[in-house]
């Protein structure tokens, strides 16, 4: 208290001047991002590129802008042949034969709107995460680091966790990311997982009641026709133990026509339904991506961003913190940052878990916390996501622990002795305390 009254004895105009001083040192912190921000685009400003690559494509394509907008049309027209791709993008004799000879390992496909998002230099990000790239043939990597083979205790899941879990509904994507960690299962064709499939899944779940949260994915699960995705839907809401569903789906990215007013209403149907999508640069928030991230917010459905930390993509402080605020601005929640997994083909990708950490460093305090995202490592052998955080607690000892600031200020704050007491625990509901009124 007298640390306080310190500060209420000084003049009106003393107490201003020490708040300027203050703002005059944030203003410095974040100074070089200031300067910085303007020169790193999103798909807003690169708009009329955008628009003429997409004029091009419709030319090559033999498609009309009524085709552009229809999802089905996008999907059955995605570039996967050298010679297609050459028509739309100048690509060097290298290029194509990176292309080619990477294509005898490894499928390719690109959407044509996220085709029409990629520039001319070859270091641009979305070019990077949709033209295959010899690289994908160094050796390293595994391909199932996450030993999910060993965690499907049913046909079509995936568990890790003990009141959750993923049901794979198919291998189908808008289009085959180069750092995708399940390139394993994309296979030489499309395929939805049949409903006996699924009906066995559905089936494991009812018959273990501790599962709370069920994650639709793949593949993508937006890829699924409206009626599948009712079905689906309507099935695990009959099930009682069943709280949320979860859809994961990088469509409103790669190809947001498939964001229709039809599958928003069926969504609306059956709340709460959960929507993670996997924007990784802010030149992917464009006008289209923004428009179906609304319409999805305007049927209720909460919104959150799994971005994977990608070299020469997002792999530094500047261009996540301009992703995560970007996101923000169209409702989307930044929710992880996924350390990139040893997934063979993947390798170039990944960076220094250090890079991670000094993006975290960056973000709190900088920053509004909502566009904080958990920075994660997925455990190999199927053993979970473990978080990776800046150290700010220094010690802890009775009375008090040392803070590390989000500016590197080392200050003391008043802790509880602990007590010997041990926790109670309650093995039922009934055994527990009478609280007044509804928890």
């Amino acid at each position: 208290m007298q640390h306080q009254r310190a500060f209420t004895r000084k003049p009106g105009e003393q107490r201003r001047q020490i708040a300027n001083r203050r703002a005059a040192e944030l203003r410095e912190e974040i100074s070089d991002y200031q300067k910085a921000k303007a020169s790193i685009p999103t798909g807003f400003d690169l708009a009329e590129r955008t628009a003429r690559q997409k004029e091009r494509l419709l030319s090559v394509l033999g498609g009309t802008h009524q085709d552009w907008n229809d999802w089905q049309w996008q999907l059955d027209n995605r570039i996967d042949q050298v010679e297609v791709l050459a028509k739309v993008l100048e690509l060097s004799s290298k290029e194509r034969r990176a292309i080619e000879k990477v294509g005898k390992t490894y499928r390719w496909a690109i959407s044509p709107y996220y085709a029409s998002l990629i520039g001319a230099d070859e270091t641009c990000p979305i070019r990077k995460q949709a033209v295959p790239s010899s690289l994908e043939l160094e050796c390293g990597g595994e391909m199932d680091p996450m030993a999910e083979e060993y965690t499907s205790p049913a046909p079509g899941i995936t568990r890790r966790y003990p009141d959750r879990l993923i049901i794979n509904v198919t291998n189908q994507c808008a289009m085959f990311c180069r750092h995708c960690q399940r390139r394993r299962l994309i296979g030489e064709q499309d395929h939805h997982s049949q409903q006996g499939k699924l009906a066995a899944a559905l089936d494991y779940i009812r018959k273990n009641p501790e599962i709370r949260d069920v994650l639709l994915t793949g593949g993508d699960a937006l890829l699924l026709s409206d009626g599948d995705i009712d079905w689906l839907l309507t099935e695990l809401e009959r099930i009682s133990h069943v709280e949320i569903v979860r859809l994961g789906t990088r469509t409103p990215v790669t190809m947001p026509q498939r964001i229709t007013p039809e599958l928003c209403a069926i969504l609306e149907r059956h709340h709460p339904v959960y929507i993670n999508t996997h924007f990784n640069t802010a030149q992917e928030i464009t006008p289209e991506s923004a428009a179906a991230c609304a319409r999805l917010a305007k049927a209720g459905v909460p919104l959150g961003n799994q971005a994977v930390l990608l070299r020469g993509i997002n792999d530094h402080p500047h261009l996540m913190k301009k992703l995560n605020q970007e996101l923000l601005k169209i409702r989307v929640r930044p929710y992880y940052i996924f350390h990139a997994k040893c997934v063979m083909g993947t390798m170039h990708f990944r960076v220094p878990v250090e890079v991670g950490v000094s993006i975290m460093e960056n973000l709190r305090g900088q920053t509004s916390g909502l566009a904080v995202p958990t920075y994660i490592i997925n455990a190999p052998g199927g053993l979970g996501k473990t978080p990776i955080l800046p150290q700010y607690l220094i010690s802890a000892d009775a009375g008090k622990v040392v803070l590390r600031t989000w500016e590197g200020k080392v200050v003391e704050y008043p802790n509880p002795i602990p007590t010997l007491e041990k926790p109670q625990i309650f093995d039922t509901p009934q055994d527990s305390p009478k609280v007044a009124g509804n928890i």
